[in-house]
């Protein structure tokens, strides 16, 4: 039977016969991050070693340099870790540009994309860790608007943050939220030093776009962190962070 047969006769039982649509419904949606870093390139490909070389000696050279030393590794994760504590300080200290220093530092750890390694780090790694074209925004909240905001926080199971202190549930209720030690009050103005896109609300922090003022700045957030390693490594440290219990899980 030839291929124009074989057409025919599919359009006509097809026609004659419907097929009934199968309707399926979502059982389970897992995540994980996986993340992309030099432990692929154990073994290469040797195709594409050959497509890159000549580029690869012009992006080592702006990959490689040393910005300093981390005293340990450094990785992303909820409710807390090392690398969003260290990022959520970072961003609280810079505040000071926009004029004072915020109550608050705040990032979102989806947006930490890679480790800080132990050891050596070059600004290579810094681009892994903060691949967007994120700058430091300062923004003002009141009293009632930061609240939502830590219930927010708490709904996708903690972010990045330095200078508050919550207490959340397995299933994302706020049970307490400190600023500097105290509770939260809704007579009062709060200042939070976080990214731009944030700002805008996104990463389901809705209460960041009702700010009572903004000062967007042009200072690229992997521009802060590279300036905190290099700034450590001239007064002859080691960059490090700790598990402080800013936010725990009750």
């Amino acid at each position: 039977m030839n291929t124009l047969k074989m057409f025919i006769l599919a359009i006509g039982c097809t026609t004659a016969f419907p097929v009934m649509a199968q309707r399926y419904r979502l059982g389970t949606v897992k995540a994980a991050r996986h993340e992309v870093t030099r432990l692929l390139d154990s073994r290469p490909d040797s195709g594409a070693l050959r497509v890159v070389a000549p580029y690869r000696k012009a992006v080592d050279s702006i990959m490689s340099p040393v910005l300093g030393e981390s005293e340990v590794a450094m990785t992303a994760d909820r409710p807390e870790s090392l690398l969003s504590n260290f990022v959520a300080d970072v961003l609280r200290e810079a505040s000071v540009r926009a004029g004072k220093k915020a109550d608050i530092g705040l990032c979102n750890i989806g947006g930490l994309r890679s480790t800080m390694p132990k050891g050596i780090v070059t600004y290579g790694d810094v681009l892994e860790i903060a691949p967007f074209e994120n700058h430091l925004c300062v923004l003002s909240l009141s009293g009632k608007k930061m609240k939502e905001l830590m219930e927010q926080i708490a709904a996708v199971g903690g972010e990045g943050i330095s200078g508050a202190h919550l207490v959340i549930t397995t299933d994302g209720r706020l049970l307490k939220a400190e600023i500097g030690g105290k509770p939260i009050s809704e007579d009062s103005i709060y200042t939070v030093s976080t990214l731009d896109y944030l700002a805008e609300g996104n990463d389901k922090m809705y209460a960041l776009k009702d700010h009572l003022s903004a000062n967007k700045t042009d200072i690229a957030v992997r521009d802060l962190l590279m300036e905190a390693i290099r700034r450590s490594r001239d007064e002859g440290r080691k960059i490090t962070a700790k598990i402080e219990g800013r936010i725990i899980i009750q």
